[in-house]
């Protein structure tokens, strides 16, 4: 998600995201772990995904903060 988006949404829509997005990792974690993926482009695109979830959590993280700081 871009940092655009995700600063148009309020602080309750900005937890949302995060908690959301924490579920989403734990249930690839978890696909890795089961061996869930058939292929290592299954693998890999699940790889991706989790750097990206990584990357939503950490603008939504920085946005709540300086909304609770002004």
């Amino acid at each position: 998600m871009k940092i655009e988006d995700i600063k148009e949404k309020s602080v309750s829509e900005l937890n949302e995201l995060i908690v959301d997005s924490k579920k989403q990792m734990f249930d690839i974690r978890f696909k890795k772990h089961t061996n869930k993926y058939e292929t290592v482009t299954d693998m890999g695109k699940a790889n991706s995904e989790m750097k990206e979830l990584r990357k939503t959590i950490a603008r939504a993280k920085t946005v709540l903060n300086q909304k609770k700081s002004v």
